[in-house]
């Protein structure tokens, strides 16, 4: 069948080429249009309960997480240069499109008693520009009679003073993000160029926007990078650039069909799937150089071309199609999750990794039918001397030492196995970020000054209307805030309560010893806080702070990032010390926000690979059953494909590598590369077993002197490919980048010595 196909192929060649470029260029088309997701909350399954906590939240308050933070640090702040530069920095942010709000010491506001003496109104305290230090002293002094500003706005104890800018939710969540903070920044720079102060910048808006365009301009020159080192590799291996250019053609039209496959499938580029076109290239360049390798092979012993392309049809596309089915079965699993992060991932890269087999099977032969016939040099590879030494080592090592092999193997594994108990599934919101990187050295300042800037959210139903200003609704919430600011992982949570402290030092003329919990609420201060909603600065916090119903209070909290790990345990130990304060009969307490959403993807991310990890291994183990029609080559196959990925889990543990998104994904790229690497070794062992009477040494003698060389290159030019991730700013990305290389070294070893002897110790059953 496939010898009849590789006929066909070579008798309509120029019709399938020009269906195939036209096709390309109608993927590229489509590609030219693909969109950046900036959504985060996608990677949870819409029926996960923190899910629907979150967006229950942001029905009644909007939304959280959508501000930029700027700090400094400065005993000069009260001097008239850089007091009234803060407040030109002020007006600046305003006038930037997408900033609804700015919070900092300049506009501060203060209640007072209007005329008849019933009804709060707000003043500015500050009037600057100033030009009499005089009176931004008195000013000082009237703001720091405050207690509401204090661990807000400033941090009295260290003079580290917070600037607070609101963005548009809905840009935050566009690629309108990235302008606006472009913009952001340069009135940020402008600041610190004209007070000479440094500042320090954090907020999830920022964290993401940040991380986001440097990871995206990583992966652009990396996968640039990839495939320039692929086309060296092939060019140094093949001496052909011919060779070169109809692998970079295949590999090239992958990822602009990968790119295609996610606009037509109305889908948006995510975190995962910026992955797809690094792994097209992975899954492509062992296509192109496994057909190359029988093709110069085939010619070698005919000298006849078209000959050669039909054997190297016939020969290898059967192999290719079931490795790439393999590997597409690697990846589709994901789209069997819940997660729509994962199932996008899932769908594009399995329906992919089958467009390869289709290009690779009609590109190669098609292209290399109207080239002339390879010269000696183009072929001069196949008889290295250096690769026929290994190859004959190798041979000897199956031979004579397998007793060795198993030891080796056995002791290796048994440490692997020790490292794998070592392993840490943690996860931060700057993960994979160098400590020396000022996206994580600001957060780590704005954590010793405010204690932190990631927002967590608590929301807490009294179950009737206007109950949120029920007196002892609000003594329990101050019960509760009192124990949350005690914690060294939170900030000084910001609720009704804390408005109404300060309403109650304004009846008081402002007597800071009256910044308390008023034991009766005035139903003039009820009013007031109920329709005050178009006021600026402090007033229109306090209307964040209650529902339209007056039925639900919010607690925010601002809190340091503690990772995947400890965030739990903190919001069990919230949960339990709510429900002591809280009668669960009249009220509910709800803990959520952005920080906790977005940990809770990862977590899910990393559960759904590891649990789609092991359905790929069962599917691909019954494709390997249905292939070779044997449970015994099916136990000799899986074990060298097992072995890798313990020997990588191992090497993570000791070497203290967390398990995070990217770095679990890396057993899906390993499987799907050694499994490969299993299948042709086992097609071409079982393709010439009638050649040599089934006699399996001399089998497995040919095998892996024909097999090895295109094992050997494949390996160093998919390792080529990965080192270059080793040179990331991102530990997530450094880590696939030498785990995968390692993983393809250890498959390598496990395929050519391993696997053989394990063929050849069940070799009476197996024939």
């Amino acid at each position: 069948m496939w010898y009849k196909l590789g006929q066909f192929i070579l008798k309509n060649r120029l019709f399938l080429l020009i269906a195939l470029l036209l096709l390309t260029g109608f993927m590229g088309y489509k590609a030219s249009k693909v969109q950046l997701s900036y959504e985060f909350t996608r990677a949870i399954p819409t029926d996960n309960p923190k899910y629907q906590d979150y967006q229950s939240f942001l029905k009644k308050f909007s939304s959280d997480g959508n501000t930029v933070v700027f700090g400094l640090e400065s005993k000069d702040f009260y001097t008239l240069r850089t007091f009234n530069e803060a407040g030109a920095f002020f007006q600046s942010l305003k006038r930037v499109k997408g900033v609804l709000n700015v919070l900092c010491v300049p506009e501060a506001l203060v209640l007072k008693k209007d005329s008849s003496g019933d009804k709060l109104v707000t003043e500015r305290i500050f009037h600057y520009p100033y030009t009499s230090q005089q009176e931004l002293d008195t000013a000082k002094a009237a703001f720091e009679n405050l207690p509401f500003y204090r661990s807000i706005f400033y941090n009295p104890s260290t003079n580290a003073y917070l600037i607070g800018a609101q963005l548009d939710k809905d840009m935050v969540n566009s690629k309108e993000r990235t302008r606006l903070i472009d913009e952001v920044m340069a009135q940020a720079t402008k600041f610190e160029k004209a007070a000479n102060i440094t500042l320090h910048t954090s907020g999830l808006p920022y964290i993401r926007t940040s991380i986001g365009n440097k990871l995206k301009a990583e992966m652009n020159w990396f996968l640039l990078g990839s495939i320039l080192l692929s086309a060296i590799t092939l060019l140094l291996f093949f001496r052909s650039i011919s060779a070169m250019a109809i692998s970079l053609f295949v590999v090239i039209a992958g990822v602009v069909f990968s790119l295609g496959t996610i606009v037509l499938l109305g889908y948006k580029i995510t975190l995962l799937t910026a992955l797809i076109p690094p792994l097209v290239v992975v899954i492509g360049i062992p296509n192109c150089i496994y057909f190359l390798n029988k093709y110069h092979t085939a010619y070698k012993d005919t000298n006849e071309k078209n000959k050669a392309l039909v054997t190297m049809v016939g020969r290898m596309g059967i192999v290719t199609l079931f490795c790439n089915i393999a590997a597409a079965i690697g990846f589709a699993v994901f789209a069997l999750t819940n997660s729509a992060l994962l199932k996008e991932f899932g769908a594009v890269a399995g329906i992919n990794i089958m467009a390869l087999f289709i290009i690779s099977l009609i590109f190669i032969p098609v292209v290399l039918s109207y080239l002339p016939p390879p010269k000696a040099k183009h072929v001069k590879y196949l008889d290295s001397k250096t690769l026929g030494n290994i190859l004959v080592k190798v041979e000897r090592w199956v031979f004579h030492y397998s007793k060795w092999v198993y030891g080796i193997t056995i002791i290796l594994t048994a440490l692997a196995i020790l490292g794998i108990f070592k392993l840490k599934s943690e996860a931060f919101i700057v993960d994979d970020l160098p400590q020396k990187d000022k996206i994580y050295t600001d957060l780590k300042w704005f954590e010793n000054n405010f204690e932190g800037v990631m927002p967590l959210e608590i929301v807490v139903d009294t179950k009737k209307k206007r109950g949120a200003l029920n007196l002892e609704s609000l003594q329990r919430i101050e019960e509760f805030s009192s124990y949350i600011s005690d914690k060294t992982e939170t900030g000084k949570p910001l609720s009704i309560v804390e408005a109404l402290k300060f309403a109650n030092q304004a009846y008081y003329n402002g007597d800071s010893s009256s910044f308390a919990l008023p034991l009766q609420i005035p139903a003039s201060l009820s009013a007031s806080l109920r329709k005050d909603t178009s006021k600026k600065g402090a007033m229109q916090l306090v209307a964040q702070f209650i529902d339209s119903t007056q039925q639900y209070d919010r607690i925010s909290v601002n809190m340091k990032d503690i990772g995947s790990v400890r965030l739990p345990l903190l919001l069990k130990d919230f949960e339990t010390k709510s429900k002591e304060i809280f009668d669960t009969a009249a009220y509910k307490v709800t803990l959520t926000g952005t920080s906790v959403t977005f940990l809770e993807g990862s977590k899910f991310i990393i559960g759904g690979l590891k649990e789609s990890l092991v359905y790929a291994f069962l599917l691909i183990a019954l494709c390997m059953l249905y292939l070779f029609k044997s449970a015994r080559i099916l136990v000799c196959s899986l074990i060298p494909n097992v072995i890798p990925l313990i020997f990588t889990a191992g090497l993570m543990g000791w070497m203290g590598v967390r398990l995070t998104p990217s770095a679990v994904l890396v057993f899906s790229v390993a499987l799907g590369i050694v499994i490969d690497v299993t299948i042709r070794f086992l097609v071409n062992y079982k393709q010439e077993l009638p050649h040599y009477n089934k006699a399996v040494k001399p089998t497995l003698e040919q095998t892996v002197r024909h097999t090895g060389i295109s094992i050997i290159y494949t390996s160093l030019v998919l390792i080529a490919g990965f080192v270059i991730f080793c040179f990331s700013d991102f530990g997530g990305t450094k880590s696939l980048g030498w785990l995968t290389s390692f993983t393809l070294v250890m498959g390598t070893l496990t395929n050519l010595v391993l696997l053989p002897v394990l063929i050849l110790a069940m070799s009476k059953k197996v024939v």
